[in-house]
């Protein structure tokens, strides 16, 4: 039997269909023909958040950030490399909080950077504090193996 996946395009924001075993094979999606992933973070709006986190059934990894931050800037190599390593399985998104306000009062981001892992629309796991990418590969990892979920 086989699972599909829902995943939200990063450029047109089409929810995608997607056969769980084919995720790796660089799925394009049906409205707009571009890669679904891209082997590095998408760039969230607070127009588009809830839309990626609420429905992909893919976990989405989101990296609270703002430019005049140093350790977001220090970090936001590593998060690129972990994207590489962790997409299909998870997706990896940033949102800058000075162009999202609402969406990083709402989730009581107090300090940056803030990583969410989200899944199911949920958050599951939180950190605060740059990382470097193994760090953040294993964390996730860890964070997901703890959890018992069909979406994996």
């Amino acid at each position: 039997m086989s699972f599909s996946r829902k995943v939200v395009c990063p450029y047109c924001q089409a929810v995608n269909r997607i056969p769980a075993e084919r995720l790796a094979d660089h799925p394009k999606c049906g409205k707009c023909k571009e890669d679904i992933f891209r082997a590095r973070p998408v760039e969230l709006t607070e127009g588009d958040f809830q839309r990626h986190i609420s429905r992909s059934e893919v976990p989405v990894l989101v990296d609270f950030w703002a430019p005049w931050c140093g350790p977001c800037k220090m970090m936001a190599p590593a998060f690129e490399q972990a994207a590489v390593k962790l997409e299909p399985r998870v997706r990896l998104a940033k949102l800058n909080t000075d162009e999202a306000q609402q969406v990083a009062g709402e989730l009581g981001i107090r300090s940056i950077p803030t990583m969410i892992l989200f899944e199911g629309g949920q958050e599951v796991a939180r950190h605060s504090g740059a990382m470097m990418a193994g760090d953040i590969e294993n964390w996730v990892n860890s964070q997901l193996e703890a959890r018992p979920s069909p979406i994996h």
